[in-house]
């Protein structure tokens, strides 16, 4: 079988159960974001090398997230059913490793910091930000159709995870983190400690 169709030809592509519509589409926008998410966890997986302790959690991540673009590609009016697994567990699991991570670093996670660090502290921002991209667009498509809850909880924590992963990588490599600023709600309890003293 042939990789090109020649449908796409004319700026449309089509979607789980056979609609086609647009390619600059909302969902096909949000799911081709998330594609670029799972391409940028792959460098990152290039770089980590074979042997990392954290191939096994971010394989995991690519395949889920291959199993949630196929499910934001299919309207939920689409009477043709998607056999692939809906990641339930998404928003625990990152959750679940944001604690060990956490755990096992020097300092607490309390400031904005400028992206960077080293190579893997920064792709691990890329991740971040993209994931943020695609989160932005899967909210404009949740206003259009409905769209499975433990998507958006999953969307949302994993860019939790890659700030905390790209903190990590800065912890162990013995990089010291630039700080921007608190984070508000930390600015907003030193004020009121600061206030209690004064």
């Amino acid at each position: 079988m042939k990789i090109y169709t020649k449908k796409g030809d004319k700026g449309t592509t089509g979607l789980f159960g056979g609609k086609r519509v647009y390619k600059d589409d909302v969902r096909v926008d949000c799911y081709g974001t998330l594609d670029e998410v799972n391409s940028t966890i792959g460098l990152l997986r290039v770089k980590l090398g074979s042997d990392h302790l954290w191939q096994p959690n971010l394989h995991k991540i690519q395949k889920d997230m291959m199993d949630m673009m196929s499910h934001l590609a299919r309207p939920s009016d689409t009477k043709k059913i998607n056999t692939n697994p809906m990641p339930e567990d998404g928003a625990v699991f990152c959750e679940t490793w944001i604690d060990e991570l956490e755990a096992n670093m020097q300092t607490a996670s309390d400031y904005f910091l400028l992206p960077g660090g080293n190579e893997v502290s920064a792709l691990c921002h890329m991740v971040r930000t993209q994931m943020r991209r695609g989160e932005r667009l899967l909210v404009t498509l949740m206003k259009e159709d409905e769209i499975n809850e433990a998507i958006p909880a999953y969307i949302n924590r994993l860019s939790d995870l890659f700030f905390t992963m790209a903190r990590a990588e800065m912890d162990k490599a013995g990089v010291a983190e630039e700080k921007w600023q608190l984070f508000l709600y930390k600015r907003f309890k030193k004020a009121e400690s600061d206030e209690k003293q004064s």
